[in-house]
Parts: structure tokens; sequence; C-alpha cells
């Protein structure tokens, strides 16, 4: 899908010359021939580049970006100034509103299409790297959330058990008392699993998984994972 550019501009001429140009470059383009056009437009289209003129009808292109800047959707929206405002202070101004380019009138299409490519490129690769990490806190959120679930589990369990009548004949030695995050932990253990691919199988981190471990060591009375599979297999603990 063509990425898409809003281009500001009151000259018609203008307009279409840069229109056409970035079309045959690859790109959707949205007209508009005002301020206020333009910035119905950014909500209407959400384009990922703004190419403006500064001096339109309705909504110069200062109060167009200043306008759109105030909403957090657009606030690293890249922004191109093209207009015949070239004073030291029209360019000042310009940078001060949020402009990322400014391009003097006049202008060569080549240009335009190489600061387009440019300031696209980069945006890009800073969305690409924001999605990675909200996808990673998501992902280190959901494995905190399931470890502290299976803590609490094993915790309720233990409560249960304690509560339970005292008055009861004993059952028969059938193993340790697993867990159940512990018989994974075991079986995962059993098929030649490192702590790290463990903690990615169950959500856990390699420190917690490492804690099971050493919890099946005291229960199993054995000093190493060698004695311990030793242990599950002739307890039938794994196949």
């Amino acid at each position: 899908m063509p990425l898409t550019v809003l281009l500001a501009e009151d000259d018609e001429g203008t307009r279409l010359s840069i229109c056409d140009y970035l079309e045959l470059e690859g790109y959707s383009v949205v007209l508009a021939s005002d301020g206020e056009m333009a910035l119905q437009q950014v909500f209407d289209y959400q384009p990922q580049l703004i190419i403006t003129d500064i001096g339109m009808p309705y909504l110069d292109g200062y109060t167009l970006i200043q306008k759109v800047r105030q909403h957090p959707a657009f606030r690293l929206l890249p922004v191109v100034f093209l207009t015949a405002h070239n004073q030291m202070q029209d360019r000042i101004r310009g940078y001060q509103v949020g402009c990322d380019a400014y391009l003097p009138k006049p202008f060569d299409l080549q240009e335009i299409g190489a600061i387009v490519r440019n300031l696209l490129e980069r945006s890009q690769l800073i969305q690409s790297a924001w999605i990675q990490q909200v996808a990673l806190q998501t992902a280190q959120q959901r494995a905190m959330e399931a470890e502290a679930h299976a803590l609490k589990t094993e915790a309720e369990a233990r409560s249960a058990a304690s509560s339970a009548s005292t008055v009861c004949i004993p059952p028969p030695d059938l193993g340790p008392d697993l867990t159940p995050r512990e018989q994974d932990v075991l079986i995962l253990l059993s098929d030649g699993l490192s702590n790290a691919q463990i903690g990615d199988r169950l959500f856990l981190s390699p420190r917690t998984v490492e804690k099971y471990v050493s919890s099946l060591l005291r229960k199993t009375d054995t000093s190493n994972r060698s004695e311990l599979l030793r242990f599950a297999i002739s307890h039938h603990l794994v196949s």
C-alpha cells in the first residue's frame, strides 16, 4: 500500500506538477488548495507526510502545522514547508512550529522527491522501532502476569492443604509432591531444554526457572540434574 502525502498549495500549477511527480514516484497524494481544507484532510486521510505552502487562504502554513502538532497522533508527522517566504525569520519560525525541511521556491522536483523519500524512510524506521518496543513490553507484561498467577495458584493450593483435616490415613509414598509448574519444568528438563528455553516455553524468566529446578532437587534429595532425571524416570514422573 503506497504511503500518503498531503500537499497543501493554493497555486494550481504548482500543486499539479508536484502531485504528478510524487505519484510517478509511487506515492498516494491528497490535495488541498487552502489551509482549512488541509487540516480537515489530515484527519480524514491521516497522511504519512505533509508538504505545505505558507501563504494560503483561510489558514496559513504556520497555523496549519501548529494545529496539527496539537494532536499527539501527529506530533512526529514529517512536514516540509515549500514557500516563497525565504527570509531567515521565516525559516526560523517554520522550524519553531515543527517543520522538518524548509524548501524555498523556485524548487526542483527531484530535490522534493529526495527530501520526501528521506523523511518517510526515517519516519517508518521510528514507527517500526516503536511497534517492536510495544510488542516486547506486552510480552514481558504477559509473562509477569502468568508467573504471578502460577505463584498465586501454588500458594492457594498450599493454603487449602494446610486447612484440611489432619485426621486422615496417610497416603502411600508415591514420590515427591510436585506442583503443576514444577512438573512442567521437570518434563521440559527431561527433553534436554536449557533454563532460557524452558522460560520461553512457560513464559518465565530464567531466574524463576532456576528456582523451580532448585526446588525439584530439594524435594527429590538429588544433587544435580542428572540425578534428578534418573530419579524422575525411576519414579515414573516423566516418560
